[in-house]
């Protein structure tokens, strides 16, 4: 390929540096070399990655950091999200604990477009984050992380643009080859079992270099596990003031869930505080099992200097399979409570007491499985054209697709619940890290006590495709700088369709002796779990009951035929009962979203000198039209059922309960930027930018249609719908930065960022009595039980069957003898409450400082790398503010403009290279923040809590054989866990315990 013309500077010659991170790069380093004399040393291994990263960071157009493979084949890390949280700003979410999603700079995965080879990727997770557990590092050269923006940049990267990059033969001419192989020991999981990876690549040049083939393919099995404790249907959170007395006395607030007002509360929540009660406490049990293939074929050919084609193909397949056991104990909201609650003005309970004096509530006890297989796969074809000596044309054009399909004979997600009918009390210390569940005969339950109850099967399939064309261009204007400019489309087609088989029994079907007592052996969990603030030998609960510690790892195969055979229900999937999942898509939801996008820039680049200090600036505007249209088919129900003590179920009474529409949206934007580096010292660089970005919502939130869970409490029913109209978020960016380069692999960095944030999307929650269902749980026969006295569920249920149930035939026994209640003209409508996304009239800032520092000490072969990043994202979410909907005795909360996703990070790493060994141990740390504020019904937050983990990896280079490097590597190697929270600490969320993760391998490179 040409070099182009431009004038020389100290940017432009450590630019020209750089080793393989661009087909012409190589060229114009050679070049250069000869011309300046410069002697170029070739380092490889740690050192010589991290002096690639630091070269493409000093001579970048704007503030950029990278991650180079240390050499062909040799990634970092084996996970890419892994290797990204060591960069300043950016950490990463996890998934079974493996790297997922990055947020930079505080923005989420959403607002950080991530692209392969500078091509958008399609995703099948409804968000638009590629999750980077999906593809393998070994065939990746760099990944470029872009912190400000630039007219010639894709839109969507509000906190980055992510730029993955794969090998290309052409730019390593010459044969190279390397093969891999790894054992990995997972320590979260039971199994106890040894798992492969293997991984290759080949790469060469013909034809005196003028045509390359590169082909790489990895494969990857891993058996992993987590222990959970959950509150895992969110907290219903009240005012003070909201009470559970029925009684109609004066002043009374009844709201199915509130607390009494008497002496069995200590320190019960006052008037003007705001107090949360738990739905449930679960203990959760899984295995994962996951096989991922990768594979890229890449051909290049350049005829004449001036051209180069390139043709690739990359294949990407992650089949994840995962079993779970979990225990649980519902509470019902009955009268009798005696709990501990914390002071406000945010209460929760210390201890959340409920007892049942006639005995009979549910121990739940339930296991699923489920199967997915996530498969992409893009063609493209990129060609560079020197056109002459002054402008240079680049056409690229790919067509991708990524679908999430079921891989399961039991569907996409399979639940089968089964419980014993034996409680007599359930009580939750929530005072640890751990919720602390003890259960009234739980610790007698027997096998023969065990009843099937409800169950859910549900399939469920995701395609998105993107076809992209983009056309670049370079013009230069001699001695005055250069124009870059281009014009791309890209449509995104999203289609997503589910259907559940879903069996409301939760009351129990059938009787003792259905279930042979053998398939449900019995197991602990105590010694399963730990926490670091207490254990379940705290427990300050009763002391009349023991904390749980029984669960049975029930057969769910064995039990799920079982049912099969004996239990009849209106709800049939494929198999012809209703223990299987349908693929009669058309039965329950299916959406279709198109996304058209067109865009076009001019960006204008000059270089020259100010008073001897070299500078390069860069000024442009992008333009982008966007259309979106969704077309969805959604299910309509008419008729609510009081199927058991708390649940009511939706059904349809209609054959073709499908309701179809079509939602369009559109917005456009000019998008102005500003680059401008100079080297005020030698080695010393100062930079600033500004930048207007979007960030477009997900795709999730822009589908249409709205559903509703089948599944309702007292309390009301809750549904999702999207909102195709959405704009996308808007940010006005600043930063400011300085860079010294004080030796060749070392430099300190300073930066202050501002991001103006307008539009963001935030979860409103809106009361709705859609289908206007009559709801009979709070209807006209309940009243008039609550006004005789009856006060628990259950008894009301009863009281109303022997006072109605030979008059209405809305009141009646099902073939399991359970009672069933519709409905009826008289009782007032379901209340639910469906979350909407919308955009926010109000604006936010986010600002924050970055520090780095990379340092070797001479040629010791140690080194050391950290940085930090504080962000400020102006008003916390205010914990006293319930964000609920008006009704009719009480207006609505007032809605609140904040930021998720927003915490502190830090990393250190330490290095040592030399003799052959080269070692990291790094340390990654995340400060809590706010993931969500939809958690549950209602708008009730949810926190991450601080997090921190060590890793590290290790190689030897075994000089007898040239090229063979055998090396060992631990991930979180002090098993540290994860917590969620909700408005206080102790309203715990979530707990997952994961483990370490350790592998051995050896890699031959030649």
């Amino acid at each position: 390929m040409k070099t182009r013309t431009f004038t020389k500077t100290k940017l432009a010659t450590s630019l020209s540096l750089l080793i393989g991170l661009g087909s012409a790069a190589p060229v114009i380093a050679a070049d250069d070399a000869s011309e300046e004399n410069i002697e170029v040393i070739k380092v490889s291994g740690i050192r010589g990655s991290l002096m690639k990263s630091m070269d493409l960071k000093r001579g970048s157009s704007g503030i950029v950091d990278a991650i180079n493979a240390e050499d062909i084949g040799k990634f970092p890390d084996t996970n890419l999200a892994e290797s990204l949280q060591r960069i300043t700003g950016v950490s990463i979410d996890r998934q079974n604990g493996e790297g997922s999603r990055v947020t930079v700079r505080g923005l989420g995965a959403d607002q950080n477009l991530v692209m392969l080879n500078n091509r958008q990727m399609p995703v099948t997770t409804g968000s638009r984050s590629f999750d980077f557990a999906n593809i393998a590092s070994d065939a990746i050269s760099a990944v470029e992380v872009e912190k400000t923006s630039q007219a010639k940049n894709s839109t969507g990267g509000m906190g980055a643009t992510i730029n993955v990059l794969t090998h290309r033969p052409l730019s390593h001419p010459g044969l190279k080859a390397t093969f891999g192989v790894k054992a990995v020991d997972d320590k979260s999981t039971d199994e106890g079992s040894i798992t492969p990876e293997l991984s290759g690549l080949y790469s060469n040049t013909f034809a005196d270099g003028k045509f390359g083939v590169a082909i790489s393919g990895s494969y990857q099995e891993r058996e992993s596990g987590n222990q959970q404790a959950q509150v895992g249907t969110g907290w219903r959170s009240f005012p003070g003031s909201v009470d559970q007395d029925w009684s109609g006395a004066p002043g009374a607030n009844p709201e199915w869930g509130g607390v009494p007002k008497d002496s069995n509360q200590i320190n019960r929540p006052g008037d003007d505080d705001v107090y949360s009660v738990p739905q449930t406490t679960i203990y959760r049990f899984e295995e994962v099992q996951r096989k991922r293939t990768n594979g890229q074929l890449v051909l290049q050919y350049e005829p004449i200097d001036s051209i180069r084609t390139t043709l690739d193909y990359t294949y990407m397949r992650n089949d994840i399979d995962t079993q779970h056991q979990d225990v649980s104990a519902w509470f019902n909201f009955v009268p009798t409570q005696e709990s501990t609650w914390s002071d406000g003005p945010v209460s929760s309970p210390l201890v959340y007491s409920e007892t049942y004096p006639g005995g009979g509530a549910d121990l739940s006890m339930a296991a699923g499985m489920s199967g997915t297989r996530d498969e992409s796969g893009s063609i493209g074809f990129n060609i560079e054209w020197d056109a002459s000596d002054r402008l240079s044309l680049e056409l690229d054009y790919h067509s991708s697709y990524a679908e999430r399909t079921p891989n399961s004979p039991h569907g996409s997600s399979a639940n089968l619940s089964t419980a014993a009918f034996i409680r007599t009390s359930a009580a939750t210390d929530f005072t640890g890290d751990i919720p602390v569940l003890a259960v009234g005969g739980g610790n007698a339950v027997q096998p023969e006590d065990m009843r099937v109850t409800g169950s859910v099967f549900g399939n469920a399939e995701n395609r998105s495709e993107i076809e992209q064309l983009q056309i670049n261009g370079q013009f230069d204007l001699d001695h005055a700088g250069s124009i870059d400019f281009g014009i791309a489309m890209t449509n995104v087609d999203n289609h997503s369709k589910s259907v559940n088989v879903q069996r409301n029994d939760w009351g129990g079907v059938g009787q003792a002796g259905d279930l042979d007592a053998a398939w449900f052996p019995a197991d602990t969990i105590q010694d399963k779990l730990d926490g670091s603030k207490g254990d379940f030998s705290d427990y300050q609960g009763s002391a009349s009951t023991d904390p749980l510690d029984t669960i049975f790892f029930w057969d769910f195969e064995a039990v799920r035929a079982r049912a099969a055979e004996l239990y009849i229900s209106s709800e049939v999937g494929d198999c012809g009962n209703a223990f299987c999942p349908s693929t009669d898509y058309g039965r329950d939801t299916d959406r279709y979203t198109q996304e058209e996008s067109k865009s076009a820039y001019i960006q204008y680049n000059y270089v020259g000198e100010i008073s001897h200090m070299p500078f390069d600036v860069h000024f442009g505007i992008r333009y982008e039209k966007t259309d979106v249209e969704s077309t969805s088919i959604v299910s309509a129900y008419d008729t609510a059922t009081w199927i058991a003590e708390t649940e009511v179920a939706l059904s349809s009474s209609a054959a073709d309960n499908r309701v179809f529409q079509t939602q369009t949206g559109d917005y456009d934007y000019f998008l102005p930027s500003f680059n401008f580096n100079i080297e005020v010292l030698h080695n010393v660089y100062v930079r600033a930018a500004y930048s207007k970005t979007i960030g477009r919502p997900d795709y999730t939130s822009i589908q249409g249609g709205t559903t509703v869970g089948t599944l309702a409490n007292r309390g009301g029913g809750s549904g999702d719908t999207g909102n195709p109209s959405l704009l996308p978020l808007e940010s006005t960016n600043y930063d400011l930065s300085s860079e010294w380069y004080y030796d060749e692999a070392s430099y300190v960095s300073v930066g202050y960022f501002r991001k103006n944030v307008e539009n963001f999307i935030y979860n409103n929650p809106i009361n709705s009595n859609i289908y206007g269902i009559a709801d009979p749980s709070n209807g006209v026969y309940a009243q008039e039980a609550i006004a005789a006295g009856i006060v628990g569920d259950q008894e009301q249920r009863e009281w109303i069957f022997a006072n109605y149930g030979a008059t209405d035939p809305n009141v009646f026994l099902d073939a399991n003898n359970n009672i069933q209640i519709v409905g009826g003209a008289n009782d007032p409508d379901l209340n639910f409450i469906i979350n909407t996304p919308s955009n926010s009239e109000e604006s936010s800032v986010i600002d924050g400082w970055e520090f780095a520092i990379q340092h070797f000490f001479g040629e010791t072969g140690f080194g050391v790398q950290a940085n930090y990043t504080l962000v400020n994202a102006g008003d916390s979410y205010d914990n006293t503010n319930l964000g609920r909907p008006e009704v009719s005795w009480r207006p609505a909360d007032p809605g609140q403009d904040v930021l998720s996703n927003i915490s502190d990070t830090a990393n250190i790493v330490g290095i040592y290279e030399n003799y052959g060994v080269s070692a990291r141990l790094a340390w990654n740390w995340r400060d809590e923040f706010l993931d969500s504020f939809g958690d549950g019904t209602g708008s009730n937050p949810s926190y991450t809590e601080a997090y921190s983990q060590l890793d590290f990896n290790i190689g030897y280079d075994i000089a007898a054989v040239e090229g063979l490097t055998i090396f060992f590597e631990g991930l979180n190697i002090t098993d540290e866990n994860t917590r969620k929270h909700g408005r206080s600490d102790t309203q715990v969320l979530n707990y997952t315990q994961t483990g370490a993760r350790y592998s051995l391998g050896a890699r031959y490179t030649f």
